[in-house]
């Protein structure tokens, strides 16, 4: 079970559009990291007591200039949380915090201007504050720093340096720069290939359910590549990515089903597996083979337990 290029045909795009997708989202205001004193302002935020912490965020950004207080009203106004929603003054809060040196506010800001909010796209002034919240360790910003060296179009594409970014990411448990780290290490970009921290890295991700790195994580147990061989493993790994809809981890799975490796037979299982791994746009003329040497009734109760998955892939956006 060698295939692979079915699961690397999407891990570009993913890597190449996550930026994007990130800046439909500004991180919440986060407390200090080591607070003398208990931060009262956050936490009537968290508990939903969004006029209280209004209140005394203004209070101590008016006594004490205090940037973790100006984040706080950025993310009231962004989020209109005790406020009118007001986009403009979110960002003229969160530049007053960014230039005392709030990271959170800096990776607030750039997410702003890559989601034309209060102004228009600047990915120039998005890449400045992304890599000044860097500088400081804010996980997201070293993450959506690294994809903008690896996209290669607003700074000079440098592999290397996208690592360090990620590893920053990867060691505070993110999950996306943990998959990502592991593919150079996998491909040897930026790094020297190394499967065993690849599938190190894979594992961790896993651990956070991020399926494309169950998939890498599937393989590799099942494989025996970097780690010790161990299809039974494999097919748990599969199985959990499966249900979570990856094409590529039902292919796997119904391939496990089918063969008994891993797991016991199933026809029925690995028959409905693969039909709802052809509807997300698998192919896999063996499975097809399989399916068509199958007796008539045990097609019927794999199309049955297909079924409810098919329904709900045919079912229009809501």
């Amino acid at each position: 079970m060698n295939r692979a290029s079915a699961h690397s045909r999407g891990n570009a795009f993913r890597l190449s559009t996550t930026l994007a997708l990130a800046a439909l989202m500004v991180a919440p205001a986060l407390p200090p990291a080591r607070a003398a004193e208990p931060d009262y302002v956050y936490g009537a935020y968290q508990r939903g007591y969004f006029l209280t912490a209004l209140s005394l965020a203004t209070h101590r950004a008016a006594e004490n200039n205090d940037p973790k207080a100006m984040t706080m009203l950025g993310q009231l106004y962004a989020d209109g949380d005790g406020v009118p929603q007001d986009d403009k003054k979110a960002a003229e809060w969160y530049k007053l915090a960014a230039d005392r040196g709030d990271r959170d506010a800096m990776f607030a800001l750039a997410m702003f201007r890559l989601a034309v909010r209060a102004g228009p796209r600047d990915r120039d002034q998005s890449a400045k504050w992304l890599s000044a919240a860097a500088k400081l360790g804010h996980p997201l910003a070293a993450y959506d720093l690294a994809l903008l060296y690896m996209e290669g179009q607003l700074f000079p594409q440098d592999f290397n340096r996208a690592a360090d970014l990620l590893r920053v990411a990867a060691n505070a448990g993110n999950s996306e720069a943990q998959y990502a780290l592991g593919t150079l290490y996998k491909e040897g970009r930026g790094v020297k290939k190394d499967m065993a921290e690849a599938v190190r890295l894979f594992s961790l991700a896993s651990l956070l359910d991020n399926t494309e790195a169950e998939v890498e994580y599937g393989i590799a147990l099942f494989n025996g590549t970097g780690i010790a061989k161990n299809e039974t493993a494999a097919a748990e790994v599969f199985h959990r990515a499966a249900v979570q809809g990856s094409a590529v981890a039902q292919d796997r799975l119904a391939r496990i089903l089918a063969d008994g490796r891993g797991a016991p037979k199933n026809p029925v299982a690995a028959m409905k597996w693969h039909l709802v791994s052809k509807a997300h746009g698998e192919t896999d003329l063996m499975l097809d083979d399989f399916i068509n040497g199958l007796d008539a009734a045990t097609r019927e109760a794999g199309e049955k337990a297909a079924k409810p998955y098919l329904d709900v892939l045919k079912k229009p956006p809501s």
